[in-house]
This record gives structure tokens, C-alpha cells and sequence, in this order.
């Protein structure tokens, strides 16, 4: 049962809203340090279309993989094109606002995980513990769709023991199934159900499957699970920002713990880490689910995403947010002693292919996990 094309494009607004307040903290700095912006960009060169307002252009790209914001003297030039000192370039401020401009990027997705971890909380999650045992879509030649199972099917038994909530289904056919030897293929269960439009529950005998594949994600029957009538969790507003704060933590906790397993080999890094294509992927699967049981999932990937950009932009990479940070911090450290701009240049040019370099190792291993031989 594949997901429809169109739930995959819900990637663009979560990368245009993420990649759109990351660099609007940068903008707003840097007008609120008299830097003078040149460009505002989302997506890199070249340009799919931009407009002049004052001195800035307001641009979008046509490669969806970032945005940035072009102030003069990035690399530590304090003059203009003519060789003349220019008090509006990045270079000329003093570090202290020069450190602002360039940490109000992971300072902005950081409060946007908070705004979008608060309202997912206040709109509610799903109850997993309650999801109704109503039968989704069934796959055309699986022992479902074979016994005769239809979609809006809710179990009452199975086995003869009553089915209030999927996770009762579950436990039943787990219990049937999971003793059998390997020789068994098939194991005959008889469900009750309760079918739209019919007044008498239908009694049925599926032959499930004993022993399913769940890398090819297959199942003792062969259907998804309606979860549309799950009911919410909903935390009060009042309590939503505490919430949230905890939610943030636990995805903190969470990335390093993964890290971690990847730096001592637990876990295959190839099967861990992800790019742009793995996350469209995972957010069309999400987006997919936004009709049946609400918008949650959706908002908390979003803000996974945006506190993992803000995590990624303040490692001390070179072109990175964190690696000009760290520039910074050794001048401060030599007592205002700089690097040249050209040197400063340099180690920024070298980080960026490095960083494309990587992007694109990970483009591939993400297409190779989409379709493995």
C-alpha cells in the first residue's frame, strides 16, 4: 500500500519553514547590528526569481537545500569594493554583535521547536494504547483480502476473546502465532467483526500468515489499522510550554544517545543517519497520516528538524554557523588579532565542499536504503 505522490511534497513547506526562520534570525540581526544585507535567499544559486527592496534582494533559489543571507565582509573585510572602509559590513562590527548575528540563526529554530513542540501538545496526540481495531486498507492477495476483510471492518473477537482496542488485537494474534514452528505457515484464526451497513456481526476464518517479513513490512494478515477514531491526549495550554521544554530534552537526550550507538558501532551509521532525501520520505509517511489522526506527528517532526538544523549549524565546522562562531572566539582569544580575510576565506570554501561532499555521500546512502538489491 503506497502512500500517494503528493504527501511528499508537505517537505517543502517543513524545509521552507525551517530553512525561512533560520535565516530571517540572521536578517534581523544583522538590521538590528546596521549590517548591511545584501541578498535574502532561500534555496542556493542559481536564482529562480528575486526582487530588490531597498538594498536587499529578496530571492528564491533553485536548489532546495538551505538559504543564506549575503552581508558584505563575511570573511572579515572591513571595506568596500573601491578599498574603502565600509562601517556596514559584517567584518567592521565589533565581535560581540558579530557572535549575535551568527548564533540568531540556532537561536531561531531552537524557539521554533519550542512554538511548534507547544502546539502540538495543546492540539493532542494520539493514544496509542486506544486505537480502535477498525481494518484500513487491505492488500489486495493477502489473507485478509482473501478471508473476505473489507476496510471499516472493527474486530469484536478474535479467537473468541472480545477486541476493544487494536493493541487487544494485536496481543491475540501475537499470542496465536508466536509459538508456532517454523514448518507452520499459515494459521487459521476465526474473527467476529462488526461491517458497515450490516446489522449481524461477520464471523470469518483467516489464514495468517505465522511468520511475517517485517523488512518487506509484511503482517499476520495483510491490512492497515483506520486510525481515525483514536482519541487525543491533549495537554492544557498553561502546561504546554513545560511540555514542551520536556519534549525538546528528550530529543536531545535522544540524538546524542545516537550518536553515541553510531560512534561505538552499535548501530550502522548508514542506517542511522539521514539527508534530505531520507527526511522526505519519512515526512511524506507523516504528512500521510495527518488526515486519520491529526496534525501532531507532523509538527513534532518539524520541530525535530528544526532543533537538529540548529544543532547541526552550531557544530565548529568551517561554514558552518558554529565553525564562523569559533573564528570569532579565537580573535577574541588573540586579544583582537584576526585572520586575514583571504585565509578566512579559504577555511570557509574548504568546510563548504566538505560539507557538499558529505551531503551528497548521504544522498546516496539514502537512495540505497529506499531501494535496497
Amino acid at each position: 500500500m503506497g502512500i500517494p505522490w503528493y504527501f511528499y511534497l508537505a517537505a517543502i513547506p517543513v524545509f521552507g519553514l525551517l530553512v525561512l526562520v533560520h535565516e530571517l534570525g540572521h536578517f534581523l540581526a544583522a538590521k538590528w547590528a546596521d549590517i548591511r544585507v545584501e541578498e535574502f535567499g532561500i534555496g542556493f544559486p542559481p536564482r529562480f526569481f528575486g526582487i530588490k527592496r531597498g538594498e536587499t534582494i529578496y530571492s528564491l533559489n533553485w536548489l532546495p537545500i538551505g538559504g543564506f543571507v549575503r552581508m558584505p565582509g563575511e570573511n572579515g573585510e572591513t571595506t568596500n569594493e573601491q578599498g574603502v572602509y565600509d562601517p556596514r559590513t559584517f567584518g567592521a562590527k565589533p565581535a560581540s554583535k558579530r557572535l549575535i548575528v551568527l548564533l540568531a540563526g540556532v537561536t531561531m529554530n531552537v524557539l521554533m521547536a519550542f512554538v511548534l513542540l507547544t502546539a502540538a501538545e495543546v492540539i493532542g496526540q494520539p493514544d496509542t494504547n486506544r486505537i480502535p481495531p477498525v481494518v484500513g486498507e487491505v492488500v489486495t492477495g493477502s489473507p485478509a483480502a482473501q478471508a473476505g476483510l473489507q476496510k471499516g471492518d472493527r474486530f469484536l473477537t478474535v479467537d473468541g476473546h472480545p477486541i476493544t482496542y487494536y493493541t487487544d488485537f494485536r496481543a491475540q494474534i501475537t499470542k496465536l502465532t508466536d509459538d508456532q514452528p517454523q514448518t507452520v505457515s499459515t494459521v487459521p484464526i476465526t474473527v467476529t467483526v462488526q461491517r458497515l451497513g450490516v446489522a449481524e456481526p461477520v464471523t470469518l476464518t483467516v489464514q495468517a500468515i505465522a511468520h511475517p517479513d517485517a523488512n518487506k513490512g509484511q503482517g499476520h494478515f495483510g491490512f492497515s489499522i483506520d486510525e481515525s477514531g483514536t482519541p487525543l491526549v491533549r495537554v492544557p495550554l498553561w502546561q504546554a510550554p513545560a511540555k514542551a521544554i520536556q519534549d525538546m530534552g528528550d530529543m536531545i537526550v535522544g540524538t546524542v544517545n545516537g550518536i553515541g550507538q553510531i560512534i561505538r558501532g552499535q548501530i550502522p551509521w548508514n542506517k542511522a543517519v539521514s539527508g534530505p532525501v531520507g527526511i522526505v520520505n519519512v515526512t511524506g509517511q507523516i504528512a500521510a497520516t495527518v488526515p486519520s489522526i491529526g496534525p501532531y506527528l507532523i509538527l513534532y517532526l518539524a520541530a525535530y528538524l528544526s532543533l537538529n538544523l540548529a544543532f547541526v549549524n552550531a557544530l565548529p565546522i568551517p561554514a558552518l554557523d558554529g565553525g564562523r562562531v569559533l573564528l570569532v572566539l579565537v580573535e577574541v582569544l588573540r586579544r583582537g588579532k584576526r585572520l586575514s580575510p583571504q585565509r578566512e576565506g579559504l577555511i570557509n570554501l574548504v568546510g563548504m565542499g566538505l560539507l557538499l561532499l558529505l551531503m551528497l555521500v548521504v544522498t546516496l546512502n539514502d537512495v540505497g536504503n529506499l531501494f535496497p538489491r
